[in-house]
C-alpha cells in the first residue's frame, strides 16, 4: 500500500471516529494486532442493522455505570464478530454485557472492548456446543468452547460470555 493510500486511509479512519491502539500479546493467547475501537452509538447501528438486540438492567448506556449496557470503545472486530455470529448461526441474540464497568478486568476484557456477553436462548446455547470444539473450563468452572477462528465462548450461569480476538470470519 502506497503512502498515499495509508495518508487517505488514517483519514478516513479519524474522519469516522474511530481510534487505533496497539495490542498487547499475553502468554498462550493468540497476538493482538492493533485494535480499532468504536463508539457506542456505531456499534448500537451495526447491531441493530443486523438484528442483535442490547438490554441494559438499569436502563442506560454510560460506561461508567456497572448496571448499564455500554459499547462505547468497542473493538470493531469485537462488533463484527457478534455479527458474524448472528449471521452464521441463525439465532435470536441478545447482549446484556459491553464495555462497562463491573466486570473482570485484564488485557482481553470487556472493558477493553474484547469481551461481549449474550442472553441465554437454546438456539444460540446449541449452535455454540454443536460447532466450536470444547476446551478446559474457565478458572471459574466455566465450560468453554473455541471457534475455529479462536474466538472463546464461556457458558457462565445467566449468559455467554464471549471473547473475540478477531472478527470470526468476517
Amino acid at each position: 500500500m502506497g503512502t498515499k493510500t495509508r495518508t487517505v486511509l488514517a483519514a478516513s479512519v479519524l474522519a469516522a471516529g474511530l481510534a487505533t491502539a496497539p495490542g498487547t500479546a499475553v502468554a498462550g493467547e493468540p497476538a493482538a494486532a492493533a485494535v480499532t475501537k468504536i463508539s457506542h452509538s456505531t456499534a448500537t447501528a451495526m447491531f441493530r442493522d443486523a438484528g442483535i438486540g442490547w438490554t441494559s438492567s438499569g436502563g442506560c448506556s454510560d460506561r461508567n455505570t456497572s448496571t448499564c449496557t455500554s459499547f462505547e470503545q468497542l473493538n470493531l472486530a469485537t462488533a463484527q464478530g457478534a455479527v458474524t455470529l448472528r449471521n452464521a448461526s441463525g439465532c435470536a441474540m441478545t447482549i446484556t454485557g459491553g464495555t462497562e464497568t463491573g466486570h473482570a478486568s485484564g488485557t482481553y476484557s470487556h472493558w477493553n472492548g474484547y469481551k461481549l456477553d449474550y442472553g441465554l436462548t437454546t438456539c444460540l446455547g446449541n449452535y455454540i456446543t454443536g460447532n466450536f470444539t470444547r476446551i478446559a473450563d474457565r478458572g471459574d468452572g466455566a465450560a468453554q468452547y473455541r471457534s475455529a477462528s479462536g474466538n472463546v465462548y464461556a457458558r457462565e450461569s445467566n449468559h455467554w460470555d464471549v471473547l473475540y480476538y478477531n472478527c470470526g470470519g468476517c
